[in-house]
């Protein structure tokens, strides 16, 4: 919907050199932000947000994360669905792949793609090395962020 909406093309007019960056958009940061803290929650490992709006046309940005067993991908996938449920304005996703085998799951949201990978899948296929070229979307796990300040400012009473 917003990615036509913004008239991303990926052939620009002038030629590759001209190429204006087209950053994801907020809604898209909101999705794969929520997606990526209901990632953290479930111990989802080497979360990343990648975004690329300026490369694709059908999508502005991958969340990608793993888990060591099928068991936790899927619970990680379930608690991504269910959190982006629990939005103000609702997120259902318009395909889901993977899900029987438990070893990737792929989350497509149109805007966001989720890739919840079994810890060798993410080796073996490397999609962080795919899209290197890609600036990330910065996410800090809000636990960690706790844990970080509460050890600076010591035990809270």
């Amino acid at each position: 919907l917003e990615a036509g909406a913004r008239g991303k093309s990926s052939v620009p007019a002038g030629g590759p050199e001209e190429r204006s960056a087209v950053p994801a958009s907020e809604r898209t940061r909101e999705l794969a932000l929520t997606a990526a803290q209901a990632a953290a929650d479930k111990k989802a490992q080497d979360i990343v947000i990648i975004d690329v709006a300026d490369q694709l046309v059908i999508t502005d940005a991958f969340l990608l994360a793993s888990a060591p067993n099928e068991r936790q991908v899927l619970a990680i996938v379930d608690a991504i669905e269910e959190k982006l449920l629990e939005l103000p304005e609702k997120a259902k996703p318009v395909r889901r792949e993977g899900e029987r085998a438990g070893r990737w799951v792929l989350l497509d949201y149109v805007d966001l793609v989720v890739h919840v990978q079994h810890s060798e899948e993410r080796e073996f296929y490397s999609l962080d090395r795919l899209w290197k070229d890609c600036p990330t979307i910065p996410f800090v796990d809000r636990a960690l962020a706790a844990a970080e300040s509460g050890a600076a400012t010591g035990p809270v009473a």
